[in-house]
């Protein structure tokens, strides 16, 4: 286990299993529950790493494929790493490639060795092994490396989960020995939506000196009746002393479902895509900024969310900047949509420490 990453925990609610902590990483101090904006290829879209530190978060998340096709792990290295490519000077965790092994269905294969993918970008073919992920993020020196890992969709047989456990299982070891000194990797709890797989998931990958544990293979498509007994009986499976990540979920309301159950990592594309898709984030519930009843409205879609980065700019003005097909209006909803999930993140670990979850579920239950 790598010692360059540590979890300490700092509270746990007695009403529900919500814990306040710290994930202490060699580029900073993440508080915990965190919320990880995802910039894919080194970038969170239309955003500066100054914006995010404003907005005061610590951690963000990046791809292993897609930054290993472009510009090439070998190429981050010789620029002195991701953190100085990119300017940002927060702790980085980089997705292994695993969840393409499932949204790439089309152009790879999946054999003991590894994954071999048809480039998206030019068809070229790329072959990824536990080694070659691991080796990746070595490379691209970010502060937690994900496990190779395959990822069952949903629809799935339970025939077809338990093989991809397998595999998963089969390839844990091998991410652990392709470490660096120092590298951080944390292990993928797989099995579906079935609770036997997912305990036996949990007994093997926790047995493994990972430093950090996830559980994947939610949010893939599964309705949120399917999704919420799985986050539920797999998050009290992982070590206490462990940070505990839940790949892929990053609705309002599953992050709190989730954090009642204990998870208090999270990373999810959605703030920014909806907001290239002019939808809002606000107390109120999601807002197409593009209706006509903004088309003359003075001031904030939302008076209670009014945000330091975009409180002088009307609804609207922004409704203007959409229907202008100005790249303004993507950015300045971008900025809202993440100032609202930082709040989000804060109220929530205030909540943790003050013993105040049923007001803060109040308060959110319509976003």
């Amino acid at each position: 286990m790598s010692a360059s990453v540590r979890y300490e925990l700092i509270k746990e609610c007695p009403h529900t299993g919500a814990r306040r902590g710290r994930l202490h990483t060699p580029h900073g101090t993440v508080e915990t529950p965190a919320f990880m904006p995802v910039g894919t290829v080194g970038t969170v879209k239309g955003i500066s790493a100054e914006d995010l530190e404003e907005m005061g978060y610590e951690q963000v998340l990046s791809n292993t494929y897609h930054l290993s096709l472009r510009p090439g792990s070998d190429r981050v290295e010789r620029l002195g790493g991701l953190h100085k490519f990119m300017g940002w000077r927060g702790s980085i965790l980089t997705d292994s490639g695993g969840y393409q092994v499932m949204s790439l269905s089309q152009n790879r294969k999946i054999t003991d060795e590894g994954v071999t993918f048809r480039s998206h970008i030019d068809g070229s073919e790329l072959f990824l092994s536990p080694e070659r992920a691991i080796q990746i993020q070595g490379e691209l020196g970010v502060d937690i490396s994900m496990a190779l890992d395959v990822c069952p969709p949903y629809p799935c047989t339970k025939d077809e989960a338990t093989k991809a456990m397998q595999q998963t299982h089969r390839w844990a070891q091998r991410n652990l020995d392709a470490a660096r000194e120092g590298q951080a990797i944390f292990g993928i709890v797989q099995g579906g939506v079935h609770e036997d797989l997912r305990r036996e998931s949990a007994d093997f990958i926790c047995s493994l000196p990972f430093a950090g544990f996830a559980v994947g293979g939610v949010s893939v498509g599964e309705p949120t009746e399917m999704q919420y007994p799985v986050v539920q009986f797999a998050a009290p499976l992982l070590p206490k002393d462990k940070v505990r990540y839940l790949m892929g979920v990053g609705h309002p309301g599953d992050i709190l479902h989730a954090v009642s159950c204990g998870i208090d990592l999270f990373d999810c594309v959605l703030p920014t895509r909806m907001a290239r898709h002019h939808a809002l984030y606000t107390l109120q519930g999601r807002v197409n900024i593009k209706g006509a009843k903004w088309a003359e409205h003075e001031g904030p879609v939302d008076p209670g969310s009014v945000f330091p980065a975009t409180e002088r700019y009307s609804a609207a003005y922004l409704r203007h900047l959409f229907h202008s097909g100005e790249m303004l209006g993507q950015r300045l909803a971008s900025l809202h949509n993440l100032w609202f999930y930082a709040r989000l993140m804060r109220e929530i670990r205030e909540a943790i420490e003050a013993g105040t979850w049923g007001d803060l579920v109040k308060r959110y239950e319509l976003a």
